[in-house]
């Protein structure tokens, strides 16, 4: 469902993402690792056509995100780390904007609505401004908005950031159940690593824009000789704290640089 190969992004003379290669197959829940900076949501980026790559090739269910991008889109869903809700519109009327812009029919909206916000249990408050939810509520309405179409793939990029832990794992009960009933394929990335042990199919892990590792999380367990994946994550990507400022630097200054000559 997505192949990666040989994938590299540069932004100047800061090299985000170096050669990077995996394939995810249908339906299963791939967790995305690395630590801050690592190339993680720059990969995420480009693989729904936000990023151009410098070089390397990627597959979408058989197409190519830079030839294809209006196909590729309307095959994915996404949920970035920024909450892209409107808080002064219903949970209903959120949904509804989100089935118009991906062209789904009207009844099949009002149907495919009801049973992810049922699934989802916001149901009851769908007729509430989302601006009065919680935040737990508000990632669960942009997860269930992003199964609306019918994507075959899912993206999840840190979806349960600064949730409480009843609040991820009632997330992660109802993408595992959609996953299941559907076959979606989930791309996910977290720093919480219970959560990745505990909810993927496989992992892969990142370092300094190179993929270190992917296996299953036992297999990686395995391959490190540790008892958790959080252990085996500070074993391949070590436990410094990471300085981004150059690399961040020379992003936007790239940033600047192609939109100046955008605007020209």
């Amino acid at each position: 469902m997505i192949h990666v190969q040989n994938l590299v992004k540069t932004f100047g003379s800061f090299t985000a993402v170096n050669d990077v290669s995996f394939h995810v197959p249908a339906g299963e829940i791939f967790a995305f690792l690395g630590p801050n900076g690592a190339g993680k949501t720059t990969t995420i980026k480009m693989l729904t056509t936000l990023l151009r790559p410098t070089s390397g090739a990627i597959q979408l269910d058989g197409l190519d995100p830079q030839t294809h991008q209006n196909e590729v889109r309307k095959r994915f869903g996404i949920v970035f780390q920024d909450p892209s809700l409107d808080g002064d519109l219903t949970a209903w009327e959120n949904m509804q904007i989100h089935a118009v812009l991906y062209h789904v029919p009207h009844k099949t909206a009002r149907v495919r609505s009801e049973e992810l916000l049922k699934l989802f249990e916001l149901w009851e408050r769908r007729n509430e401004q989302v601006k009065k939810f919680s935040g737990g509520m508000k990632r669960r309405l942009e997860i269930a908005r992003g199964f609306l179409h019918t994507p075959r793939i899912l993206f999840l990029d840190e979806p349960t950031l600064g949730l409480d832990p009843q609040s991820r794992n009632q997330l992660w009960a109802h993408v595992k159940r959609v996953n299941e009933a559907e076959k979606v394929t989930v791309m996910l990335t977290t720093h919480y690593m219970d959560e990745a042990d505990r909810v993927a199919h496989r992992v892969g892990v990142i370092d300094h824009g190179k993929l270190v590792a992917q296996g299953t999380p036992r297999e990686i367990k395995d391959q490190t000789g540790t008892e958790s994946l959080e252990d085996a994550f500070l074993k391949l990507t070590g436990s410094s704290i990471r300085d981004e400022s150059a690399g961040s630097a020379d992003m936007m200054r790239q940033f600047a640089k192609m939109w100046g000559g955008n605007r020209r």
